[in-house]
């Protein structure tokens, strides 16, 4: 058989420490492992020839009786009659097996190598799972059901549409549909989106996070929504009935003759669904504001004006 080094399988130098051996042997894992290539035989060959590396490379015993000659790359003495590790330590068999040829395992914990529990840690974290003794082969002890993992997002909204709610699709394809009323920071959860699950285990979600727009004339607080109005001077001074097509519905009411900028109305129950299902209400802040038609008549209506030039408007303002 072909001498497979096991520094070179890992890509790490002979020097390289314990802790760049585990994260050069994680990067790999989790590029071969069997779960993420399920059809491809190759990197299931290489999957167990670096865990093997890494298994003989991680036991301090066998990496000095390597890196001495002792053994070869898989993990059987050279002499017979020479290293620590004598006769029968499997089945009467020399040395120690790493499982580099028929990939049988791991090895144990005696004399400081990666046994089961450390390797069965060390795939928990690279594919979340909770794991029991990995051994037996590539799947031997990680076949527990285990959920896929969760996919975020972000969509961004205008306060109107937030209002109405309504039917978004994710950069994933996936349709995700949120509910009127939707709040700003509020994250959605659309189940099974996410990552898929491993050995039958549910699909992960995915994690919609809502962030509304500010609006130039619309606020909302909390189920209550406020609207600065503009009306032109003639509605102001004479009156007006006022309809709206509001997001949360149509709205009709008066504004009563004599009306000034920053007067309120509230008209209860327009505005937003509450948990409970209750509206909240709709605050109506008038802002007068002068139409192009009044602009051209201006002289005319300052000429009917009473000669007063404001001063009482500004009194005790500061």
């Amino acid at each position: 058989m072909a001498t497979k080094n096991p520094y070179d399988l890992l890509g790490v130098s002979k020097s390289a420490t314990d802790k760049e051996i585990r994260s050069a042997y994680r990067k790999l894992a989790k590029k071969l492992h069997p779960d993420v290539n399920p059809d491809d035989d190759k990197s299931g060959d290489r999957f167990k020839e670096v865990t093997a590396a890494y298994n003989l490379l991680s036991n301090e015993d066998l990496r000095r009786q390597y890196d001495s000659g002792a053994i070869d790359d898989q993990g059987q003495q050279r002499n017979p009659y020479a290293g620590a590790g004598g006769f029968g330590s499997r089945g009467g068999g020399p040395g120690y097996e790493t499982g580099f040829g028929g990939f049988e395992g791991f090895g144990g914990r005696g004399r400081g190598g990666a046994g089961q529990d450390d390797m069965s840690d060390l795939f928990g974290s690279l594919f979340g799972m909770n794991t029991g003794p990995f051994a037996g082969g590539a799947r031997g002890g990680m076949n527990r059901p285990s959920k896929g993992a969760d996919v975020q997002y972000s969509v961004v909204l205008s306060l109107p549409e937030s209002l109405t709610g309504g039917t978004r699709q994710l950069p994933s394809g996936t349709k995700v549909h949120f509910p009127e009323g939707v709040r700003d920071g509020q994250t959605l959860r659309v189940r099974g989106k996410g990552q898929p699950g491993l050995y039958g285990g549910q699909d992960g979600d995915a994690l919609v996070k809502v962030s509304v727009r500010e609006h130039r004339t619309l606020l909302r607080r909390g189920d209550d929504l406020h609207l600065q109005l503009p009306i032109s001077l003639k509605e102001a001074l004479s009156g007006a009935t006022i309809r709206l097509d509001m997001p949360t519905g149509a709205v009709s009411f008066k504004v009563s003759p004599g009306s000034n900028t920053g007067k309120k109305m509230r008209l209860k129950g327009k505005g937003v669904k509450g948990k409970d299902k209750k509206r909240g209400n709709l605050i109506v802040e008038l802002v007068i504001t002068l139409t192009d038609a009044e602009l051209t008549k201006s002289d005319d209506i300052i000429s009917r004006l009473p000669d007063e030039n404001g001063e009482s408007l500004r009194k005790g303002l500061i």
